[in-house]
């Protein structure tokens, strides 16, 4: 199997910065220890727990303080939360439209956007009461959505078009932006300029400029393309290809897929990338595995067992915790997960509260897998 190195190598300053959150992290996580606290050591990179939720769970998304997972339940019209403490669903299910598939968190961590695929629709959430307080309506079979890290527009994948909706007033904002065939998955850049989305039946990825919501640039890339992530300093996507077994890295400064796919597990599905970008988390929902891929190298590193048809993944904002959401056994398994600089590695499975600080859509502080925001990206089922 060849692959090509990635380029982006943590700069200096990201590495300090990460060496002393793994510092900080590994003090954290020794005071626990002798507290007393979370006193089961789970290996990395291992299944911790399974938590049961609603009828065919396929997105996942987690709030900026990482204290609730939101899981949509896509054959009861419902979302799931999660409680990241105790990894037990607090509350019952919210109703919600027909066939939800993506969900994304907005930066603040107010509100949880849905997208309904079966009824042409957005549900807009209260997190602080979990009660739907909108409901939008968008293009053709939604399925994928993304928040802009200023919290200000989210962008909603329709089948050949993405709606952009004000949430100051949950309303859609001007035409439907026309992209490929089978728009499915959305992820926005850390500055928010960009907005990527994958087009299933056209084996490309749209780029959207968010200034003038136009399309300015397509990238080919593998065989049905689903979900995709973007690296915390911006300059990688790593798009899965569902039919082709693979993922594909995007150079987000020249739009074009560098290096041959990385070869993961049986029809990936989602991806979400740990906040220092040193990994990516890919879904395989056909081989009920997740491949962990070394972003520095591009080559898969480690795969994990977790639940029946795996689609929808996100993570801890300190990267020690993955959820998964798996479709065809009505549960969400949770990851422990290595936190990595170079050759130094610490395991967290033994802090308790799954990464309860906390992340947005798949795998950020704020959302879109990226430190700086990168756009609150749900993940989508099929």
């Amino acid at each position: 199997m060849n692959h090509r190195s990635s380029s982006h190598a943590h700069t200096p300053v990201q590495a300090r910065t990460l060496r002393l959150l793994l510092a900080v992290l590994a003090t954290f996580a020794m005071v626990l220890g002798i507290a007393g606290v979370g006193a089961t050591t789970a290996a990395a990179d291992t299944v911790i727990d399974t938590i049961q939720v609603g009828d065919s769970p396929q997105g996942v998304a987690i709030t900026p303080l990482g204290i609730r997972a939101y899981v949509t339940n896509n054959l009861d019209d419902s979302v799931s939360v999660i409680n990241t403490a105790t990894n037990t669903v607090v509350g019952a299910p919210i109703p919600v439209g027909d066939s939800p598939v993506g969900v994304a968190i907005t930066p603040n961590g107010k509100f949880a956007y849905v997208a309904n695929r079966f009824d042409d629709s957005v549900s807009v959430i209260n997190t602080g009461t979990n009660m739907v307080v909108a409901t939008v309506a968008v293009g053709n079979s939604p399925r994928g959505v993304a928040i802009t890290p200023d919290g200000t527009r989210a962008y909603v994948t329709n089948s050949t078009s993405v709606s952009v909706i004000d949430t100051a007033t949950n309303m859609v904002v001007g035409l439907p932006i026309p992209v490929g065939d089978d728009a499915f998955g959305v992820a926005i850049t850390p500055n928010g300029s960009f907005v990527y989305v994958t087009n299933v039946d056209d084996n490309t990825v749209s780029v959207i400029n968010t200034s003038t919501n136009m399309v300015v640039a397509t990238v080919a890339v593998g065989n049905g393309p689903q979900g995709v992530a973007i690296t915390p300093d911006g300059t990688r996507a790593y798009v899965t290809n569902r039919l082709g077994d693979s993922v594909s890295v995007i150079d987000t400064g020249t739009n074009v897929a560098v290096g041959l796919p990385i070869s993961v597990g049986d029809g990936p599905h989602g991806v979400a990338i740990t906040p220092f970008g040193s990994r990516a988390y890919v879904t395989n929902s056909l081989d009920d595995t997740v491949s962990v891929i070394d972003t520095a190298t591009n080559m898969v590193v480690d795969t994990i067992t977790v639940g029946d048809s795996p689609e929808g993944v996100a993570i801890t904002p300190f990267g020690t915790r993955a959820y998964v959401a798996n479709r065809n056994d009505d549960s969400v398994s949770v990851i422990a997960i290595d936190q990595c600089l170079g050759s130094l590695c610490i395991g967290f499975g033994s802090l308790v509260g799954g990464g309860s600080t906390g992340s947005g859509g798949t795998g950020s502080l704020v959302g879109g897998g990226s430190l700086a925001g990168g756009g609150s990206a749900g993940s989508a089922g099929s």
